[in-house]
């Protein structure tokens, strides 16, 4: 999974104009700008759920995925994640929402509702299972969009290959229950807005290696994954 070096050098020019889809559509709101005009350093949003779930898992995860996406690609980002809820204003100031936990995933409707404004306004949500959220958050995503329901992500698709190559897909960092990892999502308009890395663990791959004590390679392969992942969520790509 060799880096593309022109590619990670487009990201980093891309990531440094101001936060819009490429139809236009605003990735922050325009509350999320301060009034000089120079935009706040990027980061992570780490969502902040009901239910019951440890949402807080892997606290190392999100600050290293940070470290390699500024190491790697030059773009600007924080050194730490954002806590944020879907009724917070913090909410719109991120690109990228990560949600992870072992247990159970609650939506109230309004919370939905601002879920649905957030992706349809060009947000991206990915949700990390940490083994054992599977069941509540195919639960919560049906509610999210009735109807729609989660389909492998293809192959083809750019957040397989932005700056790494992935021509198998999203990599198995952990064994669980040992099924194949995938790569799951939801499409808006034809445009990926939420994926759901199952079977996978890609935030304990990410953690640091003395945590879970994962082989270099498995650390290596979680976190080219996240640098494609964040760079999919800030515009690059789709």
């Amino acid at each position: 999974m060799p880096a593309r070096p022109w590619l990670l050098l487009l990201i980093a020019l891309f990531c440094a104009a101001p936060l819009t889809g490429q139809q236009g559509n605003p990735r922050v709101s325009a509350s999320a700008v301060p009034a000089t005009g120079v935009e706040p350093l990027q980061t992570i949003g780490r969502l902040h759920y009901e239910g019951g779930g440890d949402w807080y898992a892997n606290p190392s995860s999100l600050p290293n995925l940070l470290a390699a996406v500024r190491a790697r690609t030059g773009i600007p980002v924080e050194r730490e994640e954002r806590t944020v809820t879907l009724t917070s204003d913090e909410l719109w100031s991120v690109p990228y929402i990560y949600m992870t936990g072992h247990g159970n995933v609650r939506f109230s409707d309004d919370e939905l509702r601002i879920m649905r404004t957030y992706l349809s306004q060009g947000g991206f949500l990915h949700v990390d299972d940490n083994y054992g959220m599977d069941s509540s958050i195919r639960r919560e995503l049906a509610r999210l969009f009735p109807g729609q329901e989660l389909v492998d992500v293809p192959l083809d698709h750019p957040i397989y290959h932005l700056a790494y190559d992935f021509p198998r897909g999203i990599p198995k960092i952990h064994e669980h229950d040992g099924k194949p990892a995938q790569g799951l999502g939801l499409f808006l308009n034809g445009r990926l807005v939420v994926y759901y890395s199952y079977q996978s663990d890609l935030g304990d791959g990410w953690e640091d290696p003395d945590v879970h004590k994962d082989p270099p390679e498995k650390h290596e392969a979680a976190l080219r994954m996240g640098v494609n992942l964040y760079a999919y969520a800030v515009g690059f790509g789709g």
